[in-house]
């Protein structure tokens, strides 16, 4: 084997990390004597020629011969990780188009498919499961797999390979030609959704779901009983799932579309197994994330797993329950219960259910939340974050807990109260990213936060940009109530640099003269145009500048989408001009009439609000918007619940505007 690798000029190969000369050596240690050497050269590989997918690099078929080769040798550590690899990358052929597939795959995969199909015979039954994965992952005609997987399947005694079996079964008969085994292999499927084993009933209904989609749902009692039988921990032994109790649920909910919340509410139902009722958990987050008409059948079962003898389920009741945030306002006081509940999950922060329901009752605007905010902020604990966290929107509900800064920015109506708690933040020595979180909380609070002027204006004074930076932001948001700010302002104005504009911006704010803003902000124009953070600061002047109708209008078809939206509503703002305007507006709102959600499109929606009834052209394409079933949002966790309140706001808000 190793003479035929020497022959192979692999340095005229690619894969994701360039020449693909260092694939021999890899090879070799696959097949070294360590086993952790030789798991590491696997990972290494799997690195090189899959890495993220989305292609099949020219070193693949090179390799793969000599991947099924090691996996086919007992002593080779490896063999199992090397089967994964192969897995992946036939599953990747598959999936992405041709144009991104090597030429040489096709032919090297037809030539290695008898390899695979011996695996299925050897004695350990972790390669026979992991080539059972492969073939599952493959696009290689029925005729040809499914002879080798029905003999296997007749002698399989190890009931974890069943599984594979089954499910790989369920996938070879779906590629045509499926050949003569084709109807006898339809029928044993639908013949074990009958199977004496849970699992095996739950593996027949996966195998059977892409040829009859209505299954799933047909055989919902079936799923449940599976996902909650103790020997649902079978699955971990598998290669085609290898996941615990969330993993199947997850797995298996995918097989259920829609905003049905039957299959969730079965998994809320009471079980011994803490898990199981984790996982409940889970899926009902993963279906709140999606859909709003869930909720009223799912917000009771939330409310009542707040009592449950383990800690990380209350935490994640707690938690969703601050997700659905007014939705769930009824149930303040069942929340409230739990301030005080000291239980913490077992993550690296050790989040505790009092943090979550602190959070729950934020959400709420509930002021039974402040003395509890006060203490977190004076006895700093993990489970708040310093820092912000986004993750990205899924079919799955990322349970986490915001900043605190986040926490309590969601509450001016008890700014005088929390004040003090962000003014203890307001000192140089705290982390600036901190520090700047916290201004601008203040700005978006307003005038109530008229108090921490004393305190911004000390950091006007500091050297550091950023520092001083978010002072001036903090104080623009408050107004007129930081007109001690004035001079400062205008000092660090008149001083130029690169922050001369905002300086100039703030000045007028806090309720200086136009005059120092508009030179600052004219600066830019004759080289590239106005950045963002510019065209949001003309809108804010107004009238006064005028002057610069002309580079507005012609920024409104600017193809950047943030660009032409902030340059739409300075237009507007200066000019009073629509015609321009709403048409530039709406062109980054037009897919929220389809449910299509972008992170742009809440301050379109906004601005349209502001120039009122001439946006009606705007209000009637969205009016239908608000009833959509499906969440706005883009990301994940509770920042996409809170995404999508505040644009199902904004859309009435620009309806009352309309109408």
């Amino acid at each position: 084997m190793w003479a035929e690798v020497d022959l192979i000029d692999w340095a005229a190969l690619r894969h994701n990390y360039g020449s693909a000369e260092d694939v021999p050596g890899l090879l070799r240690r696959c097949a070294g004597p360590n086993p952790e050497e030789a798991e590491r050269a696997a990972d290494d590989l799997l690195n090189h020629l899959f890495h993220q997918g989305g292609w099949i690099c020219s070193a693949a078929p090179a390799a793969l011969p000599f991947l099924l080769r090691l996996a086919a040798t007992p002593d080779v550590p490896s063999r199992r990780a090397l089967l994964e690899l192969v897995s992946r990358l036939a599953f990747e052929a598959v999936r992405v188009a041709e144009k991104w597939v090597d030429p040489d795959w096709p032919s090297a995969w037809e030539r290695a498919l008898p390899e695979v199909l011996v695996l299925l015979d050897v004695p350990e039954p972790e390669i026979r499961r992991a080539a059972a994965d492969v073939i599952g992952s493959c696009r290689s005609p029925g005729e040809l797999t499914l002879p080798a997987l029905l003999r296997r399947w007749q002698a399989e005694d190890d009931p974890a390979t069943r599984l594979d079996l089954v499910l790989a079964l369920g996938h070879a008969v779906l590629q045509e030609p499926a050949g003569e085994h084709g109807p006898g292999v339809r029928t044993l499927l639908r013949g074990l959704l009958d199977a004496p084993e849970a699992q095996i009933r739950l593996a027949a209904v996966h195998a059977i779901a892409p040829a009859d989609p209505a299954l799933p749902a047909q055989q919902l009692g079936l799923l449940l009983e599976a996902v909650r039988d103790p020997s649902v921990e079978l699955w971990q032994h598998t290669s085609a799932v290898e996941t615990g109790v969330q993993g199947v649920h997850h797995w298996t909910a995918a097989l259920l579309t829609g905003p049905s919340p039957a299959f969730s509410l079965g998994l809320l139902e009471d079980h011994p197994d803490v898990e199981q009722r984790i996982g409940g958990l889970a899926r009902a987050g993963g279906l709140l994330a999606q859909w709003h008409s869930p909720t009223t059948a799912l917000l009771p079962r939330l409310v009542s797993r707040l009592d449950d003898p383990a800690a990380e389920v209350r935490f994640r009741a707690a938690e969703l329950l601050a997700c659905l945030g007014p939705e769930a306002s009824a149930h303040a006081d069942e929340v409230a219960a739990r301030i005080g509940d000291t239980g913490a999950r077992t993550t690296r922060k050790r989040e505790t259910v009092a943090e979550a329901a602190l959070w729950a009752l934020a959400r709420m605007n509930d002021p039974r939340c402040v003395p509890g905010l006060i203490d977190a902020a004076a006895h700093p604990r993990p489970g708040f974050a310093s820092n912000s966290a986004h993750y990205p929107s899924a079919d799955w509900h990322h349970a986490v807990l915001p900043a605190l800064h986040e926490v309590v920015g969601h509450l001016p109506d008890h700014a005088g109260l929390l004040l003090p708690i962000i003014c203890d933040r307001l000192v140089p020595a705290t982390d600036d990213h901190v520090l700047s979180s916290y201004c601008q909380v203040l700005a978006d609070w307003g005038p109530a936060a008229e108090g921490a002027v004393p305190h911004l204006l000390g950091l006007l004074e500091n050297d550091k940009d950023q520092i001083w930076t978010s002072a001036a932001k903090a104080l623009a948001g408050i107004g007129s109530a930081g007109n001690e700010a004035l001079e400062p302002l205008l000092a660090r104005s008149a001083a130029g640099g690169a922050h001369a504009e905002l300086a100039a911006w703030a000045y007028w704010k806090v309720g200086g003269e136009p005059g120092p803003a508009l030179d600052a902000l004219g600066r830019p124009v004759a080289e590239s145009g106005f950045p963002r953070p510019s065209l949001q600061m003309l809108a804010d002047l107004g009238t006064h500048a005028a002057h610069h109708e002309d580079r507005l209008r012609t920024m409104t078809s600017d193809p950047e989408p943030w660009t032409r939206v902030e340059a739409a509503h300075a237009l507007w703002a200066v000019t009073g001009d629509t015609e321009s305007s709403v048409p530039a507006l709406m062109t980054a709102i037009r897919g929220l009439a389809e449910g299509t959600w972008l992170p742009v499109m809440l301050p379109a929606v906004r601005y349209l609000t502001r120039i009122g009834r001439a946006a009606r052209p705007a209000a009637e394409l969205l009016r239908g918007v608000p009833t959509l079933d499906q969440r706005l949002r883009s990301s994940g966790g509770w920042r996409g619940f809170v995404q999508d309140e505040s644009m199902r706001s904004a859309l009435r808000e620009l309806l009352a505007a309309c109408d």
